[in-house]
């Protein structure tokens, strides 16, 4: 998966098409990314102990990873990633349409 925590994306299909937000977490197994104020469930909570409140809850939910793209750091426009390898030999995510690197 080439979509990683802390990239900033954008979705490009479902009810929150057009949102942009980071990855707060990706679940490679899966293929699903759960993305900042997007895709938003609201969910009714019991109180559990005394000093917790019950009530509607706001809970992020994973996406499919195919829904979102990543935003070019140059232009911050929708983009493909790409790979290539340093002088080094590490490899290093690029940007499709500008060819700057995402990784550092």
């Amino acid at each position: 998966m080439k979509i990683r925590k802390g990239d900033r994306v954008r979705v490009l299909s479902g009810k929150d098409r057009g949102q942009e937000g980071e990855v707060m977490f990706a679940f490679p197994a899966k293929d699903k990314v759960i993305v900042e104020g997007v895709n938003i469930m609201k969910k009714h909570q019991k109180p559990q102990q005394q000093n917790q409140p019950g009530g509607i809850i706001d809970i992020d939910m994973p996406m499919h990873v195919s829904n979102v793209a990543i935003l070019s750091p140059t232009d911050g426009k929708p983009t493909r990633i790409g790979y290539r390898f340093t002088p080094e030999g590490d490899k290093v995510r690029i940007c499709r349409r500008t060819g700057a690197d995402l990784d550092g």
